[in-house]
């Protein structure tokens, strides 16, 4: 099985047109059908059907797809990894970040760490609660910033402490909740979650802690700014770390109230893949990350 044949069926699939694909990789349609026949031939299994617009996947050929990519994926991070070992520090760094991480640890770590390493790309994507651990599985992102999930299973990846993150919540600006005294004024009040579904995020988690039944789900959302919105609309109640909260621009817009529970007390954690050789870029940023939640410890004690 030739790398070339499987970059020819994942083009195909993605564009979904041979003609595309064979444009994309540089080849000619009839180059192209060749490869894809050959790998069909090899697994004695079909792979692509033609649609009115052009080729799909079949369900063989959806797994074969998903299997490829990683492949490429993984050779492309192997020669990466080689080429830095060897000294050549060029390449690119991919960063999953809980909202905080991105505010406060992560510019003083591109500040430092790009200087020492400028010939390594850095690629940032924010992700409320951590559900960038599912591409950190996938090997999407190199490192994740977010609190620890409690059903995460020990030993699953590299966990290492950067910070303690103090999540308060926040209603609209001048709303009668933000008077609330304690979770039980609030239990029948909509709440943001975050993440995919009701069944987590960092509502639930703070009612559940003081035993109590989380409250409804007014909205789920997957960003900072979806969050925000819903909150200064009125609609909803939501969680923020207080450092965001207390921020000039989110205080014009938003009120935080204070609960006789006190707020929700979290763990901000660099995490990496076990079963992977770390690149030595990723060894860095995470020395450059320590060193970045220091100073801001440092700073927030003065």
């Amino acid at each position: 099985m030739k790398l070339t044949n499987l970059r020819a069926l994942v083009a195909a699939i993605e564009e979904g047109s041979l003609r595309a694909a064979g444009k994309r990789l540089g080849v000619s349609q009839p180059a192209l059908t060749k490869l894809i026949r050959e790998l069909e031939r090899e697994l004695a299994t079909t792979l692509l059907v033609r649609s009115t617009t052009g080729v799909v996947a079949t369900a063989q050929g959806m797994v074969m797809y998903g299997r490829a990519v990683a492949a490429e994926r993984e050779l492309a991070q192997a020669v990466e990894q080689i080429r830095q070992l060897d000294g050549h520090m060029t390449g690119a760094l991919t960063i999953g970040a809980v909202p905080l991480a991105v505010m406060l640890l992560v510019p003083e770590t591109l500040r430092t760490f790009g200087s020492a390493f400028p010939g390594i790309q850095l690629r940032i994507s924010e992700e409320l609660y951590i559900a960038q651990l599912t591409r950190l599985r996938k090997g999407e992102v190199d490192i994740a910033l977010g609190p620890l999930p409690p059903e995460l299973p020990p030993g699953e990846f590299v966990v290492e402490t950067l910070m303690p993150i103090t999540m308060v919540p926040v209603v609209r600006k001048g709303d009668p909740l933000a008077q609330a005294g304690s979770l039980r004024d609030l239990a029948l009040a909509p709440w943001v979650y975050t993440g995919a579904s009701s069944d987590s995020g960092y509502a639930k988690t703070l009612f559940e802690l003081h035993g109590l039944a989380a409250p409804p789900a007014g909205a789920l959302v997957n960003s900072t700014l979806g969050l925000l919105s819903i909150v200064a609309s009125g609609k909803c109640v939501g969680l923020l770390p207080q450092q965001i909260a207390a921020h000039p621009i989110a205080t014009q817009y938003l009120d935080t109230i204070q609960l006789a529970e006190g707020p929700l007390r979290l763990t901000l954690c660099a995490l990496t893949r076990t079963d992977v050789h770390l690149k030595p870029s990723v060894r860095h940023f995470m020395a450059h990350l320590h060193r970045a939640a220091h100073h801001l410890a440092q700073d927030d004690s003065l």
